[in-house]
């Protein structure tokens, strides 16, 4: 089921309802607010190191945790012998300091107040208290939003909804994308800017590349044709990455993409995008809607098929399909850049790619509870395949979004220590976008009918 879709779907009257809910709207934050600071050393463990499970924890891992190395995770100011920097890390042989990460810009409001203070605690965003009710131990394990400016957020909207209807997108529709929020959730999970036109640029890739789903995959706006998804797909990456046809013929392609209110979309967001990023900030964000648009054909065969795909298929296609091309922007709209051989090192690409699941398991968790029978969510393949109930399928969901999480956590915290300064400020930037989108899948009309209303 596509983001917008979500909203307009009834809501399903099971019990898991009620706790979906609960833990959506619960104002418990656990996640700690410094993610570069020094870990809890557990006790019985000498100071000089922290030891961590060598992989995850949870269900399902006692095999894939004896096939991985123990990780030791450095205490501030070391490096383990033998664990080498990031490419393009600060750390030199022999170098303990750890480098600090270049200021960020001041947050808005007059408080004074940057980024890396509120990650290393010293100041702290306001958050509303809301009512607690039902199971108390259950929790999504988070941090909290690190900003929330609302008329930022509504000023974001404004102008978003303002592009979709100069685009074509949603035709009818736009009312439904300004309760959505999408402004919002830029605001939220862009901490390290309150320029709007930064927030809208990430705002109208992130509305493009929904719309794909919308248009193409869910039939939401206009009527699906699963038989054609393929070939949509393949010219709208022909915008996404700009096809060159002999003179000859490019003109036919070009009415093709001019007539297609997606295509108009995507190229108009990469253009607009290109005029504050870098050439290779811009690339990274093609590079993973193409990875994208892969896991939109796997679901389509899925449907084609009648096919139920196992839970490991499912989360799989989950690190495929997530906020990933979203967050990929994070240094570009702070107006900075991560080096390419770090942000392409296979272990900045893990957790980068972890924290992208777990937010995508959030959706999950919600749209399991909208009536739509043939919607994929987590907690229903876990149902389904563990022939357990939906509440249990809930928890069991819950647990694999937290293990994801905490090794996010550990193993970022790990890395920060012996990369550059701007890969400390990129996975510090990578935790405020979870606390961010966590904050707004609690009050998002999308969500929330009430909030919508």
């Amino acid at each position: 089921m596509s983001l917008l879709s979500r909203m307009s779907a009834s809501t399903a009257t099971h019990p898991a309802v009620d706790l979906v809910d609960l833990l959506l709207r619960d104002p418990k934050r656990p996640g700690r607010r410094d993610l570069l600071g020094p870990p809890t050393t557990p006790a019985g463990e000498g100071a000089a190191a922290t030891r961590l499970p060598a992989g995850p924890t949870g269900l399902g891992s006692a095999a894939a945790t004896a096939l991985l190395p123990e990780r030791v995770v450095p205490a501030p100011g070391s490096v383990p012998a033998g664990v080498p920097a990031p490419c393009g890390g600060g750390a030199r042989r022999g170098a303990v300091r750890i480098p600090s990460a270049p200021p960020g810009p001041r947050l808005p409001g007059g408080s004074g107040d940057r980024v890396e203070d509120l990650a290393e605690g010293r100041a702290a965003p306001h958050v509303e208290p809301r009512p607690r009710k039902g199971r108390q131990d259950l929790v999504l394990y988070c941090p909290p939003a690190v900003r929330d400016d609302p008329a930022l957020g509504r000023e974001v909207d404004r102008r978003l909804v303002e592009w979709a209807e100069e685009v074509g997108i949603y035709p009818g529709q736009l009312d439904k994308v300004r309760k959505a929020e999408f402004g919002r959730l830029m605001m939220l999970a862009h901490p390290e800017t309150d320029d709007p036109e930064r927030l809208l640029a990430a705002a109208k890739c992130g509305l493009s590349e929904w719309a794909v789903d919308d248009h193409y995959v869910d039939g939401e706006v206009e009527d699906a044709r699963p038989e054609l998804l393929g070939q949509r797909l393949a010219i709208a990456h022909s915008v996404i990455d700009q096809a060159n046809l002999p003179l000859r013929y490019a003109p036919q392609l070009e009415r093709v993409v001019r007539d297609d209110p997606v295509c108009v979309a995507l190229r108009s967001a990469i253009n607009n995008l290109s005029t504050m990023a870098t050439a290779s900030q811009v690339r990274r964000l093609r590079h993973e809607l193409g990875i994208m648009f892969v896991a939109y054909n796997q679901e389509a065969v899925w449907q084609a098929q009648g096919q139920r795909p196992p839970v490991w298929e499912f989360l799989m296609h989950r690190h495929e399909n997530s906020f990933v091309p979203c967050m990929v922007l994070i240094d570009a709209i702070a107006g900075y850049e991560l080096p390419y051989g770090e942000f392409a090192d296979p272990r900045v690409r893990r957790v980068f790619t972890l924290a992208g699941s777990a937010t995508v398991i959030v959706n999950d968790l919600y749209s399991m509870a909208k009536e739509d029978p043939g919607d994929f969510s987590l907690p229903r393949l876990i149902a389904a395949e563990d022939d357990c109930s939906l509440t249990e399928a809930v928890e069991r969901t819950v647990e694999i979004h937290d293990e994801l999480m905490h090794t996010f956590e550990a193993e970022s915290s790990a890395l920060a220590a012996t990369g550059s300064p701007e890969l400390r400020r990129f996975l510090a930037g990578t935790w405020a976008w979870l606390g961010g989108s966590r904050e707004w899948h609690s009050s998002s009309g999308r969500y929330h009918q009430a909030a919508a209303d």
